[in-house]
């Protein structure tokens, strides 16, 4: 998947990264499974309260959350916990879960280990014409299609977003 080479250190101010419109989120990743030699992705996220994912769990990856402004609605397992801002969340591989911004909008740090998924990102969205919240969509999402491509990347969709 990943051919092993030297990594090279990085930097990236707030505004770098590679940006991407992804389902009504803007994502701004930092690092990528193919400068990680696989072993990581990182992105910065930004959603409105529109922003609610189908209950899943991933067979190939662990994730770090770390909620830098607003509100998100965590669903991990049985436990449902809403984060503020500084509030961190671990999320093991086969552990069912979602999240749902329930503020105006909320901004994220998220980490997968190891890379993978991250292709998946970039396969299904746009890149951003700005660092701003994409246009709302002209239809509704090909459910059928997002969870097909997400079964690829080892992902499970389990049941609808919260709420629906």
């Amino acid at each position: 998947m990943f051919e092993q080479k030297q990594m090279k250190a990085s930097v990236l101010e707030s505004q770098q990264g590679r940006a991407l419109w992804h389902l009504g989120a803007l994502m701004n990743f930092k690092a990528l499974g193919e400068e990680t030699n696989g072993q990581f992705w990182a992105a910065e996220g930004l959603a409105d309260r529109n922003l609610a994912v189908p209950l899943h769990s991933h067979s190939r990856e662990d994730e770090f959350w770390y909620v830098l402004e607003g509100e998100i609605r965590f669903t991990i397992g049985d436990e449902i916990r809403t984060g503020g801002a500084g509030t961190f969340v671990y999320i093991p591989r086969n552990v069912p879960h979602t999240f749902q911004v329930i503020s105006e909008t909320a901004r994220w740090f998220g980490v997968g280990t190891p890379a993978g998924l991250d292709q998946w990102f970039f396969e299904r969205g746009e890149p951003a014409a700005a660092l701003t919240l994409p246009p709302p969509p002209s239809a509704p999402p090909n459910v059928e299609m997002i969870v097909a491509s997400l079964k690829a990347y080892g992902t499970e969709t389990l049941g609808p977003p919260p709420g629906v």
